[in-house]
Order: C-alpha cells, then sequence, then structure tokens
C-alpha cells in the first residue's frame, strides 16, 4: 500500500512465508499484514546480525523449509486417484526446476484445460439426460432422482446444509471451500449434497477433506448426500470416507438420522 502512494508496484511474492504463516494456524488477511510487519521489523532491527550466519547454515534451513512444503501424502494419494491430475502435476514440477516457473504454469493450466474438457464430454456422453447444471439455473432444477428440497428441514439451528450444482473442479474449489469453510463451531452438523453435481476432480476432492478435517476438529459432523458412483469412487481415493465423513442417498434421510441421534 504505501508502495502504491509513490507509484510502485509490487510485483512478486514469496508462497514460502505465506505456507509457513498457514501452517501455524494463520487464516485471514490480517495473519498476513501482521506477518508483514514482523517481518519488516526483523529486516530494521535484525538484518546487521543476518550478516554473521553462514550462507550454508541458510542453504540448509531453506532446504528443510522446501522440504517441509512437499506434502508427500497428498502427492501420492493424488497418483492414486487419477493419473490425468497427476501428469499434469509431474509435468508442471519439472518445468519449475528446469525452466521456469512461468512457462511451467501456463502450461500446468494448459494440460488442466485439456483434462477438465476432456472430463466435461466423458460426463455429457454418459449423462446426456442431465446436462451439468449452472448456479442459476439449480434453483429450477428438477432431475428424476432429485426432490425439491424443502426449506423448513433446513431451519435446524445445529445443522448446515448446502447444496453444490454444477461441476465441481479447480476453477470453483477455492470459492465452495471459502463457502464451506465458514461452518461455526456451534453446528453439530454439516450436510453437502452432491445431486447436482456432474463429477469432481483431485482438487474438489482434498477441498471436501480438508472441510471434514477441520469440521471434525470443531467437533462438526460431516454428511455427503447424492454422490453418484463415480464421485464416491474419486471421495474414496482420497480417503474421505467414514468415519471421516458420512454418506447418504438424500437430504431428507439424513437429517431424519441426525434428528433420531439428538
Amino acid at each position: 500500500m504505501a508502495s502504491g502512494l509513490f507509484g510502485g508496484m509490487s510485483v512478486t511474492g514469496t508462497i514460502a512465508r505465506t505456507a509457513t504463516n498457514v501452517r501455524a494456524g494463520a487464516h485471514g488477511p490480517i495473519a498476513g499484514m501482521i506477518h508483514a510487519i514482523l517481518l519488516l521489523g526483523f529486516m530494521l532491527v535484525a538484518a546487521p546480525l543476518a550478516g554473521f550466519i553462514p550462507l550454508a547454515s541458510l542453504a540448509g534451513v531453506l532446504a528443510v523449509v522446501a522440504w517441509n512444503m512437499i506434502e508427500t501424502q497428498a502427492i501420492a494419494t493424488l497418483i492414486r486417484a487419477s493419473w490425468g491430475d497427476a501428469a499434469v502435476l509431474i509435468t508442471t514440477f519439472l518445468l519449475t526446476i528446469f525452466r521456469d516457473l512461468t512457462e511451467a504454469i501456463v502450461v500446468g493450466f494448459a494440460l488442466g484445460s485439456v483434462l477438465f474438457i476432456q472430463r466435461m464430454s466423458k460426463t455429457t456422453a454418459i449423462e446426456s439426460h442431465a446436462p451439468p447444471l449452472v448456479p442459476e439455473d439449480a434453483a429450477d432444477a428438477r432431475g428424476p432422482d432429485r426432490t425439491p428440497y424443502d426449506e423448513t428441514m433446513g431451519k435446524d439451528p445445529n445443522v448446515v446444509v448446502y447444496r453444490i450444482s454444477g461441476a465441481f473442479f479447480f476453477g470453483a474449489a477455492a470459492s465452495i471451500g471459502s463457502v464451506l469453510d465458514r461452518i461455526a463451531d456451534t453446528h453439530r452438523a454439516l450436510i453437502v449434497d452432491f445431486a447436482a453435481v456432474p463429477f469432481l476432480d483431485s482438487t474438489a476432492a482434498n477441498t471436501i477433506e480438508s472441510l471434514a478435517h477441520k469440521a471434525g476438529r470443531k467437533g462438526v459432523r460431516v454428511i455427503l448426500t447424492g454422490t453418484s458412483h463415480g464421485i464416491r469412487q474419486e471421495l474414496f481415493a482420497h480417503a474421505i470416507k467414514p468415519p471421516l465423513v458420512g454418506y447418504d442417498r438424500t437430504i431428507e434421510t439424513a437429517l431424519k438420522k441426525l434428528r433420531r441421534q439428538a
């Protein structure tokens, strides 16, 4: 902000400090501001002392930080779940190391787009009678296996119900994840309905997995409803299965079970 007052432009940033900040439990823009203020303080006070630190020691610290940023378990799960997503990941990773970050991002985005188009074409061929829904059309959607949602069911203050409509992929994962992440500690259950989702990719599955773990730490139960066979296979490949989450056919049956258990 100060740089902009003098005509400056912020043109770069590093993910290492952001990842460390998030792993320490930070969330929200205030955490980034405090991080920047503390970093400025260290530069002003401790910068002269940093000249006495051997470069070999700093290299070791950077190597350890880089290694800890690699989520080996997530990479292994991705390879087992989808070779297409794994190919995009490996290609982007190798181009980042041996070529250039910008080039890697462009190629990775292009490959991801091709993979998305291929999946969408396959979904359309299989479910031609029920094309993928878009959010603005979801309110009027009436599929053969999907009954109109009764709003009175969602008035339980302890239960939150979300319905996702349309393809749940990397392009929508961030916005949907931010909405799902707002569940309060006072709720005892979160129901996420997938009845109008034709498919989801690994990024979307990781979003649901992260949501389930966060909800579990808050003592909130997560129930997924309306999942097709393909979507459930993708979720199972990412270890999103009981007891981490529960599964039910419809929102109605999930709510009935929760009321019986109350």
